[in-house]
């Protein structure tokens, strides 16, 4: 008996500690923010799932200018964050197949869609070099806002300066005629506000976030939503390695599917509040018919055509079937 217990103590002390990690988490957006408050509660969960081993220290304010935070992750500048694949112009391909137009209506289901396509289709690309991508989601239905007028038809868009947050958005705008200017979503309020941009392109959730109720006057809605935008919530890799085996798949639990649906419900609740904030304040909305949106769909239908031999020629070959399997897993 005295054998086997000090076997048992001499086996526990040579089982290594696991070593505490904290995460320096960064968020571009304000800590109100669903995506900033969806970051904080992730971090939460992984400081409850890991007995305070694994914790965030949340900076009062971003390591970089949103278009740098991916590089900032992998140089470890910052340990965590989340940012637009569009604010990087051509370096990702296989994530644009969740920007393009008529996806859906919630950034929940079209999240998790998403997150199983990227686990089972896109993730083994690499495109993310140097960052453990814990999960990838999008954000709502994008919507048409603008100052000036309503806008029903493809024509009404002509003479009118929309700012894009890059990525589909900026080949959907274009495609549709419109002068468009690629910027940070963090300065549309001194965009609009100064004259210089007309209208924005943006989900619902934008408009309360940025407080450009009083700025838009006008909102066009589609059926599935104009574009959506990808995101990636990701980690540096060195940092990742440095957490023990078992710590990081209490992580992976909360990652993954997991977390795609945490970032889109918490969309989905902010879209419907800041529709009902923006009919509190007036902003006169047009939900396209069918006309507009049949019109709207056949100068995008290059986008998707251009999407998939993109994809083909970066090793996806089935990359027109993945597409239809996105869209079917999205609707479900």
């Amino acid at each position: 008996m005295k054998k086997m217990l000090m076997a048992a103590v001499m086996a526990t002390c040579a089982t290594p500690a696991l070593a505490d990690v904290t995460l320096t988490a960064s968020s571009w957006l304000p800590p109100t923010h669903t995506l900033s408050v969806s970051q904080a509660k992730w971090c939460e969960d992984v400081a409850k799932a890991t007995a305070n081993r694994v914790k965030c220290n949340i900076l009062p304010k971003p390591v970089v200018a949103p278009p740098g935070t991916f590089d900032a992750v992998r140089d470890g500048l910052a340990d965590l964050s989340f940012s637009v694949h569009g604010y990087t112009a051509g370096r990702y391909v296989m994530t644009t197949m969740a920007e393009l137009p008529f996806l859906g209506d919630s950034s929940e289901s079209l999240s998790v869609a998403y997150q199983r396509m990227f686990e089972k289709h896109l993730a083994k690309f690499n495109e993310h070099k140097g960052l453990k991508v814990l999960t990838v989601f999008t954000h709502g239905p994008g919507i048409i806002f603008n100052t000036k007028r309503a806008i029903t038809s493809i024509g009404d868009m002509e003479g009118l300066k929309f700012r894009v947050g890059g990525g589909m958005v900026n080949e959907v705008g274009k495609a549709l005629g419109a002068n468009v200017t690629l910027r940070p979503a963090t300065e549309a309020y001194e965009l609009l506000s100064s004259g210089v941009m007309d209208g924005v392109l943006f989900p619902a959730e934008s408009i309360e976030s940025f407080k450009l109720e009083k700025l838009i006057k006008h909102r066009t809605t589609f059926p599935g939503g104009l574009y959506n935008t990808s995101f990636a919530f990701v980690m540096n890799e060195g940092t990742w390695n440095r957490i023990g085996k078992p710590d990081q798949e209490a992580i992976m639990k909360l990652s993954g599917e997991t977390a795609a649906r945490m970032f889109g419900r918490g969309w989905d609740s902010v879209d419907r509040r800041s529709s009902a904030f923006m009919q509190a304040n007036g902003v006169v909305n047009t939900m396209a018919d069918k006309k507009f949106v049949d019109d709207v769909r056949a100068k995008t239908t290059p986008l998707e055509a251009k999407f998939i031999a993109d994809a083909k020629a970066k090793g996806l070959t089935n990359a027109d079937q993945v597409l239809k399997e996105f869209r079917a897993e999205a609707s479900k």
